[in-house]
């Protein structure tokens, strides 16, 4: 981890302008391309300036639909591996956020014949190397044109819970699970509670207990459950980072977006959506995942994606169109 995170930071630009950069990136992270923290800070001072904010930047009656709907995607590395693949996505518009799960076995080779391990999505990005590999591949599956992508190290996810003085999360089972070989200790009790860095970094890699057993079949069980509580911490770690008051806490988090954060997002080219996404409520966030199946190939555990049903979720999720407007268009 150390020397990943030293290449990283030796590879990164500097100046005024990248710095600038990760630090909308972070906001971007945080608020699922909702919000943006110094945002949410201004209104809470007295209100309504959101729209003189979108006066001031000229904008209009028309602006919002001219913007479109904003996609990233956000890429997560453990191990030198991205477990977590997450499309996101915020329309001004309708303020409609959604977040979509990609297994990180999902299958990326070009025959189920000869598939190996390196045919999994969440070897291409190469440690952080070529992220716009998994882009690329993101972009096949789900018929999207995502341009922007965030590739976050775990140690970020660590150092900014602790940063805000742990995640306050709803445990959902009882997780008991040692990986020597990763050094990997997770031994959390099921119920709401004060999670530390590491134990968060813990929760969002459990997949089952020790004995085998694992999340609720209604939950999803093992990778399904694990992307399940991913996009739940994610929206939990959003909603308290926005309460934070403290200028040294918000300090804190942006030098540790700096060290860990590798992004291809131009600035200019998302600040448009800050007057709408400061209006933007967290808990309307749409959050599903990749349609398919797991299935074992060549003694490797994959997971094959419903290429019928995948069309259909993303256009309910990122066209935002209803099942009902899709019924319509199939009949006429």
């Amino acid at each position: 981890m150390g020397k990943h995170s030293e290449d990283k930071r030796i590879k990164m630009k500097k100046g005024k302008k990248y710095v600038g950069r990760r630090i909308f990136i972070l906001i971007l992270i945080l608020l699922i391309i909702a919000g943006i923290v110094l945002a949410k800070k201004t209104k809470d001072l007295g209100g309504g300036w959101s729209g003189l904010m979108a006066v001031f930047m000229g904008h209009n009656e028309k602006t919002a639909e001219e913007l479109g709907e904003f996609k990233i995607l956000i890429l997560g590395e453990s191990t030198g591996l991205t477990d977590t693949i997450i499309v996101a996505s915020y329309n001004p518009v309708t303020q409609k956020a959604s977040m979509l799960s990609i297994p990180r076995d999902t299958f990326t080779g070009e025959s189920t014949y000869s598939a190996r391990a390196s045919h999994k999505i969440n070897s291409l990005a190469g440690g952080g190397e070529s992220p716009e590999k998994t882009l690329k591949e993101v972009n096949e599956i789900t018929g999207l044109d995502i341009e922007n992508y965030v590739y976050v190290d775990t140690e970020a996810l660590i150092e900014i819970v602790d940063a805000i003085g742990g995640l306050e999360f709803d445990v959902p089972i009882d997780m008991k699970y040692d990986d020597y070989s990763q050094d990997l200790h997770i031994n959390l009790k099921a119920g709401k509670q004060n999670l530390s860095g590491k134990e968060v970094e813990g929760l969002v890699r459990f997949r089952h207990n020790n004995d085998g057993s694992t999340y609720s079949y209604e939950y999803g069980i093992e990778d399904y459950g694990r992307m399940h509580t991913q996009r739940n911490v994610i929206t939990e770690l959003a909603k308290q980072v926005l309460s934070t008051k403290k200028i040294s806490e918000i300090t804190e988090i942006i030098n540790i977006v700096k060290k860990y954060v590798k992004t291809n997002v131009d600035l200019t080219n998302v600040t448009g959506y800050l007057p709408y996404a400061m209006n933007f409520d967290l808990s309307t966030v749409s959050t599903q995942q990749l349609p398919g199946e797991s299935k074992m190939l060549n003694g490797i555990s994959f997971f094959l994606h419903d290429e019928e049903e995948t069309e259909k979720l993303i256009d309910e999720i990122f066209l935002n169109q209803t099942s009902e407007e899709l019924a319509n268009e199939i009949d006429e």
